[in-house]
């Protein structure tokens, strides 16, 4: 009788040990601290990967929908302007235009601020796990993490979704694994006044002067 107690004993905290650790390791999004703790959390291959969202990978859209656009970001402290980089980046701007068009971003949150790094957002969990039900493929980056630098957020290569993070400080040792696909030309000083909590209200797109 007492050693089947011990064993029902032991199999229960094995279970909790195994669902702490599970908890663990769900993986959020976005550049590490350092370029010595890169996250290797890899998908399997490098194909999108879809899912029962109500959102759809959008591929690259036509180019009158993405060429020589701008997004507005409207914040609870102000404006954000950001060009989007589509010659650099077809697949993530195209999302992003996407993503705008359908409302996704209105109302989410900046879930993550890393003072002199990085302003992250665009999860709709509110948490740096969640995205938009699929994920996209990375794209090549020949731009430098500067400050005013928009690029994808990912847990690891080809595992983009909706999350982005705006670059605060010049980051020359962070490895070139983020898709860059826009930069800061209008607003750094809202960027820079931004914590955690503080909400993109609406994201709207226009024409580059």
């Amino acid at each position: 009788m007492i050693k089947a107690s011990i064993i029902i004993i032991t199999t229960i905290i094995l279970l909790f040990i195994f669902l702490f650790y599970a908890r663990l390791n769900k993986s959020k999004q976005g550049p590490p601290l350092s370029s010595e703790n890169i996250i290797e959390n890899i998908s399997e291959d490098n194909n999108m990967v879809q899912s029962t969202s109500k959102y759809t990978f959008p591929g690259i859209l036509p180019n009158e929908r993405i060429h020589g656009k701008r997004a507005t970001i409207a914040t609870n402290k102000g404006n954000i302007t950001i060009k989007l980089l589509d010659e650099e980046a077809p697949l993530a701007v195209s999302n992003f235009v996407y993503l705008v068009e359908a409302g996704f971003y209105n109302g989410l949150t900046f879930h993550r601020v890393v003072p002199n790094f990085v302003i992250q957002g665009g999860d709709p969990d509110g948490d740096g796990t969640g995205g938009p039900g699929y994920k996209f493929s990375d794209e090549p980056v020949s731009k430098e993490y500067k400050r005013g630098i928009v690029a994808m957020a990912n847990a690891g290569a080809n595992t983009n979704g909706s999350q982005f993070f705006i670059v605060l400080k010049d980051q020359p040792t962070l490895p070139k694994n983020y898709t860059i696909f826009g930069e800061v030309i209008d607003g750094m000083d809202i960027v820079d006044k931004i914590i955690i909590g503080d909400t993109m209200q609406t994201i709207s797109l226009s024409n580059n002067n």
